[in-house]
């Protein structure tokens, strides 16, 4: 998908008056017009809400919904972290920040559900269960979710490897052993990692499979995935609210440990011997 700023520069010849000054709008304050419903964009704009979504379907998208959700997340791969917090207080104002952020929470994993991959769900799965070693690498605010689905994958498995996103050079030396037979397990959302996309693009070369968790088929690590979880992310102030894509790594875990219960079930068990032994938890 291209760039809604370039979509809008490059319809802007073509629009009526008042479609130009919806596009004006826009271009103006970028950030605050993201956030508003089609009647307050209509009403900054002066025009109807209905030429609003017009506006919206003119430049080719399903709705305003729609043309609204690819705006918030262009600018969320553009926005600096004070920009972010800026956006966030148009947003919010002085309402109730907690009801604000899990109401965000709660409609992101509502669309993500309604929307993620089963295929590719269940592929993702195929390919852990069957891999020779899995990688895992989320830079930035993903890496949080990488340690958590490694910590858990590693109960199970003994072949996780979970990279360490410090130097460019020590990440590809730590993946340089990847070939076919082994999943790179990849999540990264706005603002996109470099060193990231790169270790994606050199596991496809080698041949290994390649598990993208992200939020867009436009994102980056898109093109070179295999199986292709998309989640909706959000901002919170200048943090990521990951809770959608966490949601999709519980899913996986719960379906690895449905497939693999026997096996899982034994290995807890002498797990549960070893803590008991060392003294790993505090007794109730």
């Amino acid at each position: 998908m291209q760039d809604v700023l370039d979509i809008l520069k490059e319809q802007l010849p073509h629009l009526s008056k008042g479609q130009k000054r919806i596009c004006a709008a826009i271009t103006e304050d970028c950030q605050r017009a993201a956030y508003l419903t089609a009647a307050e964009l209509g009403a900054l704009a002066e025009v109807s809400e209905s030429t609003v979504v017009r506006f919206a379907t003119r430049l080719g998208f399903a709705g305003y919904p729609q043309f609204q959700r690819a705006l918030q997340e262009m600018l969320r791969t553009r926005l600096t972290p004070n920009q972010r917090i800026d956006a966030m207080g148009r947003r919010v104002g002085s309402g109730d920040l907690i009801e604000s952020v899990m109401s965000s929470d709660i409609e992101r994993i509502k669309c993500t559900m309604e929307h993620v991959d089963r295929a590719a769900f269940t592929s993702a799965v195929d390919a852990l269960l069957s891999a020779r070693s899995i990688y895992l690498f989320g830079a930035r605010s993903a890496s949080m979710l990488a340690g958590f689905l490694g910590m858990n994958l590693s109960l199970v498995f003994d072949n996780v490897k979970a990279l360490q996103p410090t130097s460019a050079s020590e990440v590809f030396e730590q993946l340089l052993p990847i070939d076919r037979g082994d999943v790179l397990f990849a999540i990264s959302f706005p603002r996109y990692s470099t060193k990231l996309v790169k270790a994606v693009r050199y596991a496809h070369d080698r041949g290994a499979k390649v598990i993208a968790l992200t939020d867009s088929p436009t994102s980056p690590i898109a093109n070179e995935a295999d199986c292709l979880l998309t989640a909706e992310s959000d901002m919170a102030a200048f943090a990521d609210s990951l809770s959608a894509p966490l949601s999709i790594i519980n899913a996986i875990i719960a379906e690895i440990s449905r497939r693999e219960e026997a096996r899982i079930k034994e290995r807890f068990e002498r797990m549960e011997r070893l803590w008991d032994e060392y003294d790993v938890y505090a007794k109730p």
